[in-house]
């Protein structure tokens, strides 16, 4: 049995070791996979951004060529006369 144990203790050890470092490869592989995730959440988040900026000003524009329109079609203030 002596003659076996150093055989034995590395195998379990080398065993030990291989499920460890997977432990380790998937917990680096999830975490990866969250990281990306993630920064395809805040490209979307940043193309929302932008989309919502364009509206907002096209908002803007038609609101002001409307008061535009409204100030040259009112009706001229009518003179006193003396």
């Amino acid at each position: 049995m002596k003659k076996y144990f150093p055989v034995l203790a590395f195998a379990v050890t080398a065993m030990a070791a291989t499920i460890l470092t997977g432990c380790g490869v998937e917990t680096a592989s999830t975490a990866a996979t969250a990281a990306q995730i993630k920064a395809e959440e805040a490209k979307r988040a940043q193309e929302q951004l932008e989309a919502a900026r364009k509206e907002i000003d096209a908002a803007h524009q038609l609101m002001q060529q409307r008061i535009e329109d409204a100030d040259r079609n009112a009706a001229p203030a009518a003179t006193a006369v003396p």
